[in-house]
């Protein structure tokens, strides 16, 4: 498969730069207005772009310096949801905010008894008249303590089989019964949370989808997070890369013993091989086609790559890893910094703190492998235990 881009003078390109060219610092909002946060999405809210437009987009607002709005999980893995199944209405008013950064979203899947086997989530939503009343808890949500809504996934015909009789909803974070509880991970930051669902009243706009078949659409959700959580960044799309990690060493003039030396390259080699298959999966999303296995071989390398990426950075900083806030590579005596210290010696400390979560949220490894065992090999499902 070639990957390489049109020249300089594609249109699609050319058009870009000039409107990038006459709004050099775009306000979120006007990127969203322009499809350029979402482009593979149809319009009015993306560019309905091909694989080669989007790449042409992503590569365009690099070279521009624009950056995209931050609210990975609306744009990654909500938004693509209400776009295949969400009403005109919950369209029109969820999507533009989300695109733009200027509702935050989270995710209400995961419950103290039902992480990789979400299915048998017992969270509850009954109605009463008109409205649905929600009892339950949830865990693991990152970003509850800042967002403004929540997709939700609650039981609401307990007496059919797991995987039937479970709803998709939106929940606003400030209705009355919600309490949120922060969890603190070993790099002192919060970013989990515990939710507590206490007679939350849903209106009947916030039902997403028929009633009852939640579960396909978790499954289009789950599809798109762990598309969106195997980027180019070690730390679920996010933070330093293979690349990086190299280039800061080779920056640096440091000399390497073999090992290390056959550590970098495997590590290379590794995120080389990931970068192909985001490019496979890129092509299916934009092309119309739901995540498939693949989205699961992709996170299940993905995530093992970022704990080897992080590994290797703190055996190369030493003895110095054993503290905070120390890099791969040791400051530069004249001041420069090795290799132009893309990323901050912070971001690699904390990074190695963070990275034994990797292989456990969005999809522990092992269901990412059985995933992979069941739907690309067709070997049989795990027996009850």
């Amino acid at each position: 498969m070639d990957f390489a881009l049109p020249a300089d003078d594609d249109p699609r390109r050319s058009s870009l730069r000039r409107w990038l060219d006459a709004h050099p610092r775009p306000p979120a909002r006007e990127l969203a207005e322009q499809g350029l946060v979402a482009p593979h999405w149809p319009p009015p809210w993306g560019l309905g772009a091909d694989p080669v437009h989007q790449l042409i987009v992503d590569e365009e607002l690099r070279r521009a310096g624009v950056g995209r709005p931050d609210n990975p999980i609306g744009i990654g893995w909500a938004g693509p949801t209400i776009v295949q199944a969400g009403s005109p209405e919950q369209k029109d008013r969820y999507l533009l905010p989300m695109l733009a950064g200027e509702e935050i979203w989270c995710q209400l899947f995961s419950e103290p008894g039902a992480g990789s086997d979400l299915a048998s989530l017992t969270t509850r939503a009954e109605l009463d008249g008109d409205q649905w009343v929600v009892r339950g808890q949830k865990v693991w949500t990152s970003y509850a303590h800042t967002a403004h809504f929540g997709i939700l996934l609650a039981r609401t015909e307990p007496d059919l089989p797991v995987h039937q009789g479970i709803s998709y909803f939106i929940c606003p974070m400030n209705s009355p019964g919600i309490t949120v509880r922060a969890l603190y991970d070993m790099t002192g930051s919060h970013t989990f949370n515990e939710v507590f669902l206490d007679d939350v009243r849903l209106s009947p706009d916030s039902l997403v989808g028929r009633r009852g078949r939640g579960w396909s659409l978790a499954k289009v959700t789950l599809g798109n997070e762990r598309v969106s959580l195997s980027g180019s960044g070690a730390l679920w799309g996010m933070g330093p890369t293979a690349a990086d990690l190299l280039d800061l060493v080779r920056g640096s003039g440091r000399p390497l013993d073999p090992q290390s030396r056959q550590r970098l390259a495997r590590l290379w080699v590794e995120g080389e091989i990931l970068r192909l298959l985001r490019l496979r999966t890129v092509s299916a999303a934009v092309a119309g086609m739901e995540p498939g296995p693949e989205a699961s071989v992709r996170k299940a390398l993905a995530d093992e790559h970022g704990q080897h990426v992080m590994d290797l950075a703190r055996d190369l900083a030493g003895a110095r890893g054993m503290l905070q806030g120390t890099g791969p590579v040791a400051e530069d005596p004249a001041g420069a910094g090795a290799g132009g210290r893309p990323w901050p010696d912070q971001v690699w400390s904390s990074g190695f703190l963070f990275a034994p979560a990797l292989t456990i949220g969005g999809g522990t490894a092992e269901v990412q492998r059985n995933i992979i065992a069941e739907r690309t090999l067709g070997l049989p499902h795990d027996p009850p235990t």
